[in-house]
């Protein structure tokens, strides 16, 4: 069993689980966090009876700074090789002057400050052990879209940062990859358009989208290449999406 773990935001549901799984078939042990602890217990159960791995479920909203503060101190003993940091959010998609102040709000505090936080604890554990970066970025950080404004602004930042942060730690042996994601069926869309199924299911209908394990793949392939090898960016989409706004429906 390796003694290393895999640090996962938004690991209950989507990429963030899907990663948790290819990981674990892998043999490398986690740290499992979101916000709903009940699933991420269901999961691990579920992936130490699997396979020999250890996971450590913690409990865990990225816009809680001091919260995750704690989950960093009580991890102080651990070595963190790796940070998956997955979790991220959009609401409604809207015109700009048709938005609602607080959605704004919510995009900015997870997929900016949240995102944010986690990186800045995350960062000492990695330098430590010459790990790996793997942030979840979007096609939409690259291509702004209608009704898309802070959602893009935010994921340009998760790109920046990204580049920033192999600048900043080259010479370090730390590896830092961004992973831009197009079209990937997960509850993503239900949480988007808050609930409303019709919505969130046209999102997908008429071709095939990326799935979150077409992701969680891409994200090992970015581990598992050798260490003298970094993955700086990777953009990921479906067959039948060519851009942003370009997706071919039968």
């Amino acid at each position: 069993m390796s003694t290393g773990y895999v640090f996962i935001t938004g690991a209950s549901s989507g990429i963030g689980e899907s990663c948790a799984r290819k990981c674990a078939e892998q043999g490398m042990n986690l740290v499992l966090t979101a916000r709903r602890e009940e699933k991420l217990n269901a999961l691990k159960e579920e992936l130490e009876a699997q396979y020999s791995v250890e996971v450590i479920v913690k409990a865990m909203d990225v816009t809680d700074h001091k919260q995750v503060e704690a989950v960093f101190a009580d991890l102080e003993d651990k070595e963190i090789t790796s940070l998956i940091n997955n979790a991220g959010l959009a609401q409604e998609k809207a015109s700009f002057e048709d938005y609602k102040w607080e959605d704004f709000q919510k995009m900015i505090d997870t997929n900016i400050t949240g995102f944010l936080k986690v990186a800045h604890q995350a960062v000492p554990f990695i330098i430590k052990n010459k790990g790996h970066i793997v942030n979840i970025s979007s096609i939409a950080g690259v291509e702004a879209y209608e009704g898309g404004s802070v959602y893009s602004a935010s994921k340009a930042f998760v790109k920046m940062v990204s580049k920033s942060l192999r600048i900043d730690l080259a010479g370090t042996g730390v590896r830092v990859t961004d992973i831009a994601p197009g079209a990937v069926e997960t509850a993503f869309s239900d949480v988007r358009f808050k609930g409303d199924v019709e919505k969130a299911k046209a999102t997908y209908q008429g071709y095939e989208p990326l799935t979150p394990e077409d992701i969680a793949n891409s994200v090992l392939f970015c581990l598992q290449s050798p260490a003298r090898m970094n993955i700086e960016y990777m953009l990921v989409m479906p067959t039948a999406q060519a851009s942003a706004m370009r997706v071919v429906k039968k």
